[in-house]
């Protein structure tokens, strides 16, 4: 089955080829290299491998931006791009959890992105890959390999295909660089081989279950690469593997399988049945966050900058739930979505989100970061998935919504309902009045929660 060609549009405009097939939990394939993801079908190795482990699963595959399919025409290509690529087709495939699959140059990405959405990613599976760039050839080497594919790529894809393949796999090394050079341009590829990341600092706070597999005698990522991964990763699993090849479809490859299919397994019961669509029995309250201005900050402050402030939104605001015990439910683009067991500990972290956001921008006076939250209390639907993750929908959820979307910066602004939950804590409050929202057939009763004036 080959699979059906969709895109997905990034934070900063761009438009990323992703595809879908099968059925069951979610699997994302990261692309490791510079590969075009239809044409990996093409390939009798690639698309028996890809086959044996999309089964029971749903398998997902993209191009990354500037190769395959994918839009050509840009010039940044950092872990923090490689992150935002990865996050539009979590949000245009609705992904609530999936497992990853990273190799070669896709590791730094993959482990950034499981830092900065931990509850997007239900496992990590690292393969052949690194933390940091400089474990794997000096500055001076990549640079020379960059001048050759800027020069020859015909050459250079060649020897990438060599270096990945060895001697044994020689006839599936040309159609490898074959099809690199029909999935790339020496120039993209060279500003890739480029880059010198350094994850190195987020390996401990990776909070999926990690599974780190290496080839003993790697040709192109030593194993000593691997190895720092898995050290620096609490919990994570290290299975070292026989063999020289690197490219994960060739050699022997039903060790790798039999890993992967024992570690995903192990996380989800067999036979797990999901209650779906059924109404929560307790009264929660929902908040909701967004950024001012979020869907132009790459065209005003540039990829990287608009990356940095998401980052410190999202650090924001996880801080504050967890300092009082609210839930993340879900990243939204451009904010988060969270569940509180009481009105109080909501308010309360939605003034930590105010004054975190205030205190950033004393310490970054530049910084455009400027926050709505909304809040609303009821009875959700909860959905849980096989991974065991909730989500929550319904009545009460979309009003939480639509009042963030009425707020301004730096307001926070809740219905009349969690006002009454909270009576008697000493939040002060201004009366909004009765304010027509989208989708409300009746007005509904707003109040702006006075947060510089708390004590």
């Amino acid at each position: 089955m080959e699979p059906r060609i969709q895109y997905a549009k990034t934070s900063d405009g761009v438009s990323i080829a992703y595809a879908s097939i099968g059925e069951g939990p979610p699997l994302v394939v990261m692309p490791a290299l510079w590969e075009q993801f239809s044409l990996t079908w093409e390939m009798e190795e690639w698309r028996d491998f890809l086959a044996r482990l999309g089964r029971g699963r749903r398998l997902v595959q993209y191009d990354r931006r500037g190769f395959g399919l994918s839009e050509r025409d840009v010039d940044e290509f950092s872990v923090e791009h490689a992150v935002t690529d990865l996050e539009a087709v979590f949000q245009a495939l609705q992904l609530r959890s999936a497992a990853l699959f990273a190799s070669t140059l896709a590791g730094p990405a993959a482990i950034s992105y499981a830092v900065e959405y931990p509850r997007n990613v239900s496992h990590l599976i690292l393969f052949g890959t690194f933390s940091r760039g400089s474990d794997v050839r000096s500055q001076t080497e990549s640079d020379a390999l960059a001048t050759l594919s800027r020069t020859d790529w015909h050459a250079a894809s060649q020897l990438f295909a060599d270096t990945s393949t060895r001697d044994e796999y020689a006839e599936a090394g040309l159609a490898f660089a074959r099809h690199w050079r029909e999935s790339a341009t020496g120039e993209a590829a060279a500003r890739l081989l480029a880059l010198e990341p350094d994850v190195r600092a987020l390996l401990p706070k990776v909070k999926a279950p990690a599974l780190i597999l290496h080839r003993r005698g790697d040709a192109a990522i030593p194993m000593s690469a691997g190895q720092a991964i898995a050290a620096g990763i609490p919990n994570a699993q290290f299975i070292p593997l026989e063999g020289e090849v690197h490219a994960y479809m060739l050699g022997r490859t039903e060790p790798i399988l039999a890993a992967i299919d024992e570690f995903l397994n192990a996380e989800v019961p067999s036979q797990r049945v999901v209650e779906s669509a059924q109404p929560s029995s307790d009264v929660l309250t929902i908040l909701f966050t967004d950024m001012e201005g979020s869907t132009t900050l790459a065209d005003r402050l540039g990829d990287d900058a608009a990356q940095d402030v998401r980052r410190a939104h999202n650090e924001i605001v996880r801080a504050a739930l967890s300092a009082n015990a609210g839930t993340e439910i879900k990243h939204t683009g451009d904010g988060i979505m969270a569940s509180f067991a009481t009105a109080s500990s909501a308010l309360d972290s939605a003034i930590a989100i105010q004054r975190g956001v205030a205190a950033h921008k004393q310490a970054n006076p530049e910084s455009p970061l400027a926050v709505y939250v909304g809040l609303n209390a009821g009875e959700p639907i909860a959905e849980g998935d096989p991974e065991g993750r909730i989500d929550l929908f319904g009545t009460s959820v979309n009003l939480a919504a639509r009042i963030c979307d009425h707020a301004e910066a730096g307001q926070i602004l809740a219905a009349n309902v969690v006002r009454e939950l909270a009576a008697g804590k000493q939040f002060l409050f201004s009366d909004l009045g009765e304010t027509e929202l989208r989708g409300f057939e009746d007005p509904i009763k707003l109040w702006e929660l006075r947060w510089e004036e708390q004590d």
